[in-house]
């Protein structure tokens, strides 16, 4: 392709209204994209549900071609590139069950799109449990060389992104801004960490701010990318179960772990598992239903003994009975701002909602255990919270 058909590729691209169906149908009806901005406006009318707004702001090119020069100027820079959906190297997944994105703006490895992954998604109100979860199966994964795919939202993602970097293996994170802006912005370093380790993705021109609009697309883009989606704790509500729907639609392999039944974050993952989403406890969950996860697995130099202490552990967090004694020590520890920033790193947060003892409560929240039982009896009487046989407690609300 020529350098003038690439700059033409990414002006219609850019171009408003303009999507990836419209883009496609224009390519295949001109023959090119130079051709294709050359076609009347007449036609561009009858393109898709937007065609008729397309149409009025069609000659009206001088936006569409500053964000094209912003683009290649972009890709300028060390480890920037700009991957068109006719390159050779550009990912075949993308290109199995929905229409392609015409452009997509990769900031770190680029060959990683093309890998075995996994993506892994869930609440932004994730209770810390979950986030551990989340991380462990990141550093899991990863530790097989198998890619960790999620959207660095605060919560799951980004505990997600955490465990991966943690791993043998890498992460990539899929932005529903433009590549120059970090959202959200508390999570600057880990954006930068995964741009050095793994890769950063969106399909959205430069300076694109975090509409709500863009998000949906974004989590398009995961399921594409990945060969199963595992949602870790979802509400009904949640966005994560559009990520769901969109990776079943694709026929990507759809996966959740359950929850204590009285958590309401888990009830969109009761909800996927009731509808024939895999019900997951242990890595091997994963990879049984994945045969190319599988095998990559096997080709990785790292021990099935993760797997083993994964699920160990996994299964240790169910019982009711834990004590300090034994509990199992956690796979991995992420950053305690990352915890923090859940409920405001509250006694309720850190609790959960199955049974836990003080002692260990304290331990957690790093307090003297006569203040955490002062607070327990404060929620108790306000009916948050319930005492339980063994002297341990539980959220009830």
């Amino acid at each position: 392709m020529t350098e003038t058909e690439r700059f033409a590729w990414v002006q219609l691209a850019f171009t408003p209204y303009i999507g990836a169906e419209s883009f496609t149908q224009l390519i295949e009806h001109c023959g090119s994209a130079e051709e294709a901005l050359k076609a009347p406006a007449a036609l561009v009318a009858q393109l898709g549900r937007y065609g008729k707004q397309a149409a009025a702001a069609w000659h009206d090119t001088d936006k569409a071609k500053m964000a094209c020069e912003a683009a290649f100027n972009w890709e300028k820079q060390p480890d920037c590139r700009l991957l068109l959906s006719c390159d050779d190297d550009f990912p075949m997944r993308l290109k199995e069950g929905l229409t392609p994105p015409p452009v997509l703006f990769v900031r770190g490895n680029a060959d990683l799109l093309r890998q075995a992954s996994v993506g892994i998604v869930g609440s932004r109100h994730a209770t810390p449990q979950a986030m551990r979860i989340s991380a462990d199966f990141g550093r899991a994964l990863s530790e097989r060389n198998i890619t960790v795919i999620s959207g660095m939202a605060a919560g799951i993602d980004t505990a997600a992104h955490h465990g991966a970097l943690q791993g043998a293996g890498s992460t990539i994170a899929v932005w529903g801004t433009g590549i120059d802006r970090i959202y959200p912005q508390s999570n600057q370093k880990l954006a930068y960490q995964i741009a050095e380790q793994g890769a950063i993705v969106s399909e959205f021109p430069l300076g694109t701010r975090p509409l709500a609009g863009n998000f949906p697309r974004r989590n398009r883009l995961i399921a594409g990318f990945a060969q199963a989606v595992l949602v870790v704790e979802a509400a009904l509500e949640s966005g994560s179960l559009i990520t769901a729907r969109l990776a079943g639609e694709m026929g990507r392999e759809v996966m959740a772990i359950p929850g204590s039944i009285d958590n309401p974050h888990s009830k969109g993952c009761h909800k996927l598992i009731k509808d024939g989403a895999k019900l997951v406890e242990c890595l091997d969950d994963i990879l049984s239903e994945c045969p190319e996860l599988l095998q990559k697995s096997m080709e990785s130099s790292a021990s099935t003994q993760l797997s083993t202490k994964l699920s160990t552990k996994l299964s240790t967090r169910k019982r009711a009975n834990v004590s300090r004694e034994n509990k199992q020590p956690a796979l991995m520890e992420i950053p305690q701002q990352v915890v923090a920033a859940v409920e405001g790193n509250s006694l309720l947060a850190m609790m959960g909602y199955d049974p836990i003892h003080p002692d260990l409560l304290a331990e957690k929240c790093k307090l003297a255990t006569d203040e955490i039982y002062a607070q327990l009896t404060e929620l108790e009487l306000d009916g948050v919270v319930a005492a339980m046989p063994g002297g341990r407690f539980q959220r009830i609300k």
